[in-house]
């Protein structure tokens, strides 16, 4: 049997519904039950079986650092996908980060070790793998600069991955995904969909950096082929395409038909904002929006190869103009039925 963490989640949710489809014997890991139906809507894209796919998931309340539970949701299976994660850019949400991206994976690690699973997939991201050179092309290779700026979600991920590579040590098989910017439908209150949501609101400015892209139907065949195969204790880059973020906003707001954006957001606008938006959570406790390490993010021209896993499986990747439009198509379809959770 197939575990899933995170099952509820944007790429967990996404990978259900493969391995169902393949018929394999899933078992998922969820918080809440209100999430449920995130995974239902997600289901629905794809298939009008959505209640009977659903039901034929053994699901298990847990969390990653309630051994307990874990104890029971380990019980007979032999392959994990560790998909869950928090994902934050606040710095005063370092603890929570850690205790859930770092400790939970280090959990998740263990049970693998302690009941000889076959093989892990840990979903990580390009935030965890270090910066190239000027005119560098960043790979697999591309070393971790741990005196580098990073975000406290960077370090946190960094953090996890090292779990996974002493789970290697210690006789786990393993692979290691890092995905860009992961584009697809379902969920609209953050990641890519919260873009595509406030895009079709109205977008004045973009920013001037670029970033690697990738469907999230191609993350959730890359790691099934990658599971299904011989490969170990390899990691990979998942991004099909390195754009500008003026572009894929562009793209976005001509699928939407909208305006798309036409003032560029100085670095020195930027530089203000976080400031701004510091001092605004300094004196009324309200979440922070933009920070430092975010600013940089989408100032920076960063190019990522995601060519590895084409000479590791038989992987292609697909249009990613025409996912865009899926996935545009499938908000404004939410939108009109007041689905947009």
């Amino acid at each position: 049997m197939i575990l899933v963490t995170g099952g509820t989640g944007f790429v967990g949710a996404h990978l259900l519904f493969k391995l169902l489809n393949e018929k394999h014997s899933v078992r998922a890991i969820y918080r809440n039950e209100k999430k449920f139906e995130t995974v239902k809507r997600i289901f629905s894209y794809y298939s009008n079986n959505v209640e009977a796919l659903f039901n034929s998931i053994d699901w298990v309340k847990a969390d990653l650092n309630d051994i307990p539970l874990l104890t029971d949701a380990f019980k007979d299976i032999t392959h994990v996908y560790h998909c869950a994660a928090f994902v934050s850019f606040e710095p005063d949400k370092f603890n929570l980060l850690k205790k859930t991206n770092i400790e939970g994976t280090a959990n998740i690690v263990n049970f693998c070790i302690a009941n000889n699973i076959t093989k892990l997939c840990y979903i990580s991201s390009i935030a965890a793998i270090g910066e190239a050179k000027p005119n560098e092309i960043i790979n697999e290779d591309t070393e971790w600069n741990p005196e580098a700026d990073n975000s406290v979600y960077a370090i946190t991920k960094y953090g996890a991955e090292l779990e996974v590579w002493r789970g290697t040590q210690e006789g786990i098989d393993a692979v290691i995904v890092n995905p860009g910017v992961i584009i697809g439908p379902g969920i609209w209150k953050y990641g890519s969909g919260s873009i595509i949501k406030t895009i079709h609101k109205g977008l004045k400015y973009y920013t001037k950096g670029s970033v690697g892209y990738v469907a999230v139907n191609d993350v959730v065949n890359a790691i099934f082929l990658l599971m299904q195969s011989k490969v170990k204790n390899e990691r990979f880059i998942l991004v099909s395409n390195n754009w500008s973020y003026k572009k894929f906003l562009t793209i976005c707001a001509n699928t939407l038909n909208v305006k798309p954006p036409k003032k560029e957001a100085k670095k020195w606008l930027l530089q203000i904002g976080w400031r701004l938006d510091w001092l605004k959570h300094k004196i009324t406790g309200k979440r922070r929006i933009l920070t430092k390490q975010l600013v940089d993010s989408l100032l920076s021209d960063s190019q990522f190869s995601g060519n590895k896993i084409k000479e590791f499986v038989d992987f292609e990747y697909s249009n990613l103009e025409d996912e865009i439009e899926r996935t545009c198509e499938l908000y404004l379809e939410d939108k009109s039925l007041k689905n947009l959770n």
